[in-house]
């Protein structure tokens, strides 16, 4: 089993920067990747970034170039840092911690973007 806690959400104005954090505890080493999904209103979740056991990356179209996802030292954190922020970017971001044996979400934490 896997726990998934996100943290850094909240209310910015558009073209600022949020940091969020995702730490996952328990059978962490049977981690294979890590990723940040969202979930707009009435929109299907998508994914945002992704970051692979071995370090390799995969984003959004619509984020690169204004986010970036990185892990801590010790493998099970991971964050996201979303510059630029857009009223489109508004929406709950997940963490989903992806294993041999399964996957995991957080709770999520809500991104709010005002124009």
């Amino acid at each position: 089993q896997v726990q998934v806690v996100e943290s850094g959400g909240g209310l910015v104005q558009a073209g600022g920067s949020l940091r969020l954090s995702c730490a996952a505890s328990g059978s962490i080493s049977s981690i294979n990747a890590m990723g940040w999904y969202r979930q707009a209103p009435e929109k299907q979740r998508e994914l945002v970034a992704l970051i692979t056991r071995i370090g390799s990356t995969n984003y959004a179209d619509s984020v690169k170039g204004r986010f970036t996802i990185s892990r801590g030292n010790a493998k099970n954190t991971v964050y996201l840092q979303m510059n630029s922020l857009k009223p489109e970017d508004a929406a709950v971001y997940y963490c989903k911690v992806l294993t041999f044996r399964g996957d995991y979400w957080g709770q999520g934490t809500q991104v709010s973007v005002s124009s």
